[in-house]
């Protein structure tokens, strides 16, 4: 399995795994996931992410929704589990290395006939690391085909490495080569996950069936790499360590 995972990353920037959480524990997974959700709608917070740019709107056209929060494992210990369970940090430990730190996760819920796309991006620009060992691992509920807004990836696109106005947030001339109906379609399944690095351009399409589709992205890097300042951007920054050590903890970042 090692030799397998670690190869494709670094040939495609992603890899793709199946069968990492049994059935009984994703129906777990799925009902806390449709509890936070449900929690959410009845908050009265701002709980779209869609993003609002000219290249959103050419996919979704103007119109589109789909409901965010970062770090589940905030809401449940359920979650706190998922991130924690040591067959999924096997995978991780195979790309980043023994040393695992979680910077933060995201629920996504795309909801039937309106869920909103992403256009193609790099992740780099809002959580730069100094060794760039960030990479995703987005834990699918539900189908994720290119039908119900799926992933659509240009493999090998993560050597390019740091693109400049790569973000997806608005037009450039960096990511006109690379529109989303050119990029490869990645068919994940229920209990998929699927792996890539921040460098890797990636986006999803919108939603048009009738049925929902549900993730959680986690983001990981290597706890012998170190997040660098951002001030264009305030992220959540977790610094939870999940297998191994934190070289790059101090006093004054553990009391943050």
């Amino acid at each position: 399995m090692a030799s397998n995972i670690s190869a494709e990353f670094e040939q495609n920037g992603f890899y793709l795994a199946h069968d990492i959480f049994k059935e009984s524990d994703l129906e777990q997974m799925e009902s806390a996931f449709d509890r936070i959700v449900s929690q959410l709608k009845t908050s009265g917070e701002d709980i779209d992410a869609r993003w609002s740019s000219t290249t959103t709107d050419a996919l979704d056209g103007g119109s589109s929704q789909v409901i965010h929060t970062h770090n589940v494992h905030r809401y449940c210990a359920t979650w706190l589990g998922a991130i924690t369970d040591n067959h999924f940090l096997d995978h991780v430990e195979q790309i980043v290395g023994p040393d695992i730190v979680l910077h933060h996760n995201k629920l996504f819920e795309k909801p039937p006939r309106e869920g909103s796309p992403f256009p193609i991006h790099q992740d780099w620009w809002y959580f730069p690391t100094e060794r760039d060992s960030m990479i995703a691992a987005v834990i699918f509920l539900g189908d994720a085909n290119d039908d119900c807004g799926g992933f659509r990836v240009y493999p090998g696109s993560h050597r390019l490495g740091r693109m400049d106005n790569s973000s997806g947030l608005y037009e450039s001339e960096t990511l006109r080569d690379y529109p989303l109906e050119d990029a490869t379609p990645i068919n994940a399944s229920r209990g998929d996950v699927f792996f890539f690095s921040y460098f890797l351009l990636h986006g999803s399409t919108p939603n048009r069936s009738d049925n929902t589709r549900k993730s959680v992205l986690v983001q990981l890097y290597s706890g012998q790499d170190r997040v660098l300042p951002n001030p264009e951007v305030n992220h959540a920054n977790e610094q939870l360590v999940l297998r191994g050590w934190n070289q790059s903890m101090s006093r004054a970042m553990a009391s943050e």
